[in-house]
């Protein structure tokens, strides 16, 4: 079959030619064939082998596919296997599964083109923790049978809270005794267990079991039964002032750790009128939760309808308990806080020693005294143990005459948190104490020395008016000059000098020793009596010139303007500090009452406000509760609207909000599921639907858009939803198929074209099928009819699936014939329901005593019925 052409040369072939041969190949069967070629080169024989053989085809397949380890998430995942075809020829293959893992295999047959690749792909569900380990059979053309395994590892999302130093898992922490208005801060890891980023959020559960706010544990139980009412105080307490988580929101990478700083700050809790509070220790007792964002499953469970099956899919909440104490600062002073010094003069000091002493059995106490004029403390700060005592000494050094009365402030220094940076602490003053500082400053007795006065007699002098008292006897450094405006008197002045400016100053008669002193040249003086302008002499060598004028302006106001900068930043920063203490979500910077007038509100804007209030946190930093959410998603809360919802958003509003990136905290606000819906058994050719709910807990718009490319879906409607504030609805989702077996796929949808999430749909979808109540039924004579008129009974059909079901009873005839009759014959029982049918024996001659009959369904099953009558023969 192979066939050589060639011209063999008659003359010896020189160098740098050659000699082309074609060898040419005719199979006749399906056969490889062999042989040889000999090329005779003189005295040599070159054996050449020739090999026909036949095309076919080499089929090659991956021998594993890996998912890897995958979340338990209800999602359907898949991945394709290769089918290789490194032949000349086409090839088949097929493949066989008879497990029930996998969801689906497609093509599970086909044909490999020569040199290329076939894909087939392999879908697998997330929805149960397991280990996946299936394998799969496939029939490769000419190479057999092999088998490729399917592998898997589907784990739950873990949150797990680890410690800083030791590594290992933490359950509880313990914050310790700390002080009221003073805060402690602990540092954890939270590490994502799991081999997909997930978002979380923190929540503070203030409804637990096990809780305990303002409970002092060591008090007796009679002690904790009189404070019962106390329980109702703290019922209504927002918690999430206690503990403050930073972050408490969040992402994590697969395998990743998040540094997180929880923050005690225990508050003292007003108690009914008459209980000492001055000693009170509160124990607290909190559980917080780090949970993942979103599948609320157990909260849609009770919105769901009856027949609605859920699989509930939990996810794994991670839960720390936070423990700590709330001591009051116990520090007394001895005198105290009445402090009152001896009497003393001017220039003088005395002193009074008190004992500080710190009562408090766990804690030591930093004080630090503010200072206060006449008053000095020494020493003016320092740190007291626990149980221990420090001796202060309070001086009285008095700069003025008289009682003075002051309070004195001392500070209590501990640690805080800043506003600006949350994760640090700062020291600061958190609780204060006054006392009472009560001092006299006598004066001195001194001796009065009189003088004759040879000027005017100044209106208040002694009786004779000759002599007047010298101050305190000393002497000044500049002779006295009497002045005053000359506008105060007009005895004897002068017709011409009657309109002289107001400004002007009169000098008495007495300073004629200061009238030649250098003036001020913009000065004017005029006599007391005449007012007539006095001539000012200006002495040029002690006046100053205008440049040194000019210069002691200059000097004056630049002292002037630093004094008032620093008074206006001072100013500047009370400022800030009580913008600070005001700026929040409610005061937004301004100070309460503070001219601002309320405004008139009705009831109904009042409920609104007060929903609002529980429906976000007034600090971004502030924690979710428990008790928050479940107050925001009761049905009282939420407006229920099922029609009429915008497809896009149009309005301006709308599309602000749509267009936001939702934090993981606003995300845990958004409920939308339930997560798998499960149709259960549904007919083939029917239409069943189920409830996509929407819960929407924020004060802003939302956008739900549903991505369905599930033929089985695709009556589902609508699609798309701008969803408005604190309102609920839900989407209907639609099953329809014609396909016998078990149907699970997952659909995905976005909230504000961002966010994703799914849902996984299962269903089992079976034929029309009827059951009934009996299998075989016993005819006795009807009462109050002969034996031999008839025998009569019923059964009774149901129909437990979602279709109508068409059915006929066919009597199973033997040589006997049938004696039995049933009503109706044929009908149809709805969806869910039942039909009575009634059975009929005839009596007659020879009649069997035995009937059958088959039930048939269209479309559906056959359920066989067996009847006899039981005849009584009577004697």
């Amino acid at each position: 079959q192979f066939k050589l052409i060639v011209e063999n040369p008659e003359k010896p072939v020189a160098s740098g030619l050659q000699v082309t041969a074609f060898v040419e190949y005719y199979p006749e069967s399906a056969k490889d064939l062999q042989d040889r070629l000999l090329l005779l080169i003189e005295d040599d024989i070159v054996d050449i082998p020739l090999l026909g053989l036949i095309p076919c085809c080499y089929l090659e397949i991956q021998s594993e596919i890996n998912f890897g380890a995958v979340i338990a998430n209800s999602k359907i995942i898949s991945k394709e296997i290769s089918i290789a075809n490194h032949g000349s020829s086409s090839g088949t293959f097929k493949i066989s599964y008879d497990g029930v893992v996998l969801l689906s295999i497609e093509p599970t047959s086909g044909v490999v083109e020569p040199k290329s690749v076939k894909m087939v792909k392999v879908d697998i569900c997330t929805d149960v923790p397991r280990i996946i380990k299936e394998v799969i059979k496939v029939e490769l053309e000419g190479c057999g049978c092999t088998e490729v395994w399917i592998k898997a590892a589907v784990v739950e999302q873990v949150l797990k809270v680890l410690g800083i130093s030791c590594g290992n898992i933490l359950e509880c922490i313990h914050f310790g005794p700390v002080y009221f208005g003073s805060s402690k801060t602990e540092q954890i890891f939270l590490y994502n267990e799991s081999p997909e980023s997930v978002d979380w959020v923190a929540v503070l559960e203030d409804d637990a079991i096990g809780g305990e706010m303002g409970t002092d544990l060591q008090r007796s139980a009679d002690a904790a039964l009189q404070e019962l009412s106390f329980k109702n105080i703290v019922r209504d307490v927002d918690i999430s002032t206690l503990i403050l988580c930073i972050p408490n929101q969040g992402t994590l990478l697969p395998y990743e750790k998040s540094l997180v700083t929880l923050c005690f700050s225990p508050k003292k809790f007003k108690r009914e009128f008459g209980v000492n509070e001055s000693s009170q220790k509160e124990d607290f007792v909190l559980f917080l939760r780090f949970e993942p964002v979103g599948n609320k499953d157990d909260y849609l469970q009770a919105l769901s309808d009856a027949t609605t099956a859920i699989a509930m899919n939990h996810p794994h909440h991670m839960e720390l308990a936070l423990t700590g104490s709330g001591l009051p600062v116990m520090l007394t002073f001895n005198p105290g806080p009445v402090i009152k010094f001896m009497d003393c003069f001017l220039g003088e000091k005395t002193q009074v020693l008190c004992t500080l002493r710190n009562e408090s059995e766990s804690l030591p106490v930093t004080f630090c005294f503010r200072k206060t004029a006449n008053f000095s403390i020494s020493p003016e700060k320092g740190k007291i143990k626990k149980k221990s005592a420090k001796d202060v000494i309070f001086s009285f050094s008095p700069h003025q005459i008289g009682k003075l009365k002051v309070k004195q402030v001392v500070d209590i220094i501990g640690t805080g948190l800043e506003k600006n940076n949350l994760q640090v602490l700062k020291t600061k003053s958190f609780h204060q104490i006054y006392l009472s500082f009560i001092g006299v400053c006598k004066s001195k007795q001194k001796n009065v020395l009189f003088k004759i006065n040879p000027g005017i007699t100044p209106m208040i002098s002694n009786a004779t008016g000759q002599f007047v008292a010298d101050g305190a006897g000393q002497c000044t450094d500049t002779a006295p000059v009497a002045m005053l405006k000359s506008t105060r008197t007009r005895i004897h002045t002068h017709w011409i000098n009657r309109n002289c400016n107001g400004d002007a100053l009169i000098a008495f008669p007495n300073d004629r020793a200061a009238s030649i002193r250098p003036g001020e040249w913009n000065k004017k003086y005029r006599t007391i009596f005449t007012k007539t302008e006095r001539y000012n002499y200006i002495d040029p060598e002690f006046t100053y010139t205008e440049y040194e004028r000019l210069s002691k302006e200059a000097h004056n106001k630049y002292y002037t303007d630093f004094i008032s900068n620093l008074r206006q930043r001072r100013l500047q920063k009370d400022a800030a500090r009580q913008f600070y203490t005001y700026n929040n979500s409610v005061n937004i910077g301004l100070k309460p009452a503070a001219g601002l007038m309320s405004p008139k509100i009705s009831i109904t804007d009042f409920h609104k406000e007060k929903l609002q209030f529980k429906m976000l946190p007034l600090d971004e930093n502030c924690l979710l509760t428990s008790r928050q959410l479940a107050e925001i998603g009761s049905k009282s809360s939420l407006k229920e609207i099922w029609s009429g919802l915008s497809a896009v958003p149009y309005s301006t509003q709308e599309k602000e909000d749509c267009n936001l990136t939702l934090t993981s905290k606003q995300l845990h606000q958004i409920l939308i599921g339930p997560s798998t819906i499960d149709f259960g058994d549904v007919c083939v050719y029917s239409t069943t639907a189920r409830k996509l709910h929407i819960i929407n807990k924020l004060l802003v718009h939302i956008w739900i858009q549903i991505e369905m490319e599930i033929d089985e879906l695709q009556q589902t409607s609508p699609l798309s939803q701008v969803v408005p504030p604190l309102t609920k609805t839900h989407i209907p989702i639609v099953f329809e198929t014609n396909t016998l077996g078990m149907f699970k796929k997952s659909f995905t949808y976005t909230i504000n074209n961002q966010h994703l999430g799914h849902v996984l749909v299962v269903a089992k979808t079976v034929s029309v099928e009827l059951e009934l109540s009996a299998r075989e039924l016993i005819l006795k004579p009807v009462p109050g009819y002969l034996a031999e008129t008839e025998f009569r009974t019923t059964v009774r059909v149901y129909n437990t699936r979602n279709h109508p079901a068409e059915f006929t009873w066919k009597p199973i005839i033997t040589d006997r014939r049938t004696a039995f009759s049933i009503q109706p014959v044929k009908g149809f029982v709805e969806a869910y329901g039942d039909l009575e049918c009634e059975v009929v024996w005839h009596p007659a001659f020879n009649s069997p005593e035995a009937g059958e009959f088959n039930l048939c369904v269209r479309k559906g099953n056959t359920i066989k019925l067996k009847c006899f009558a039981k005849v009584t023969l009577h004697k």
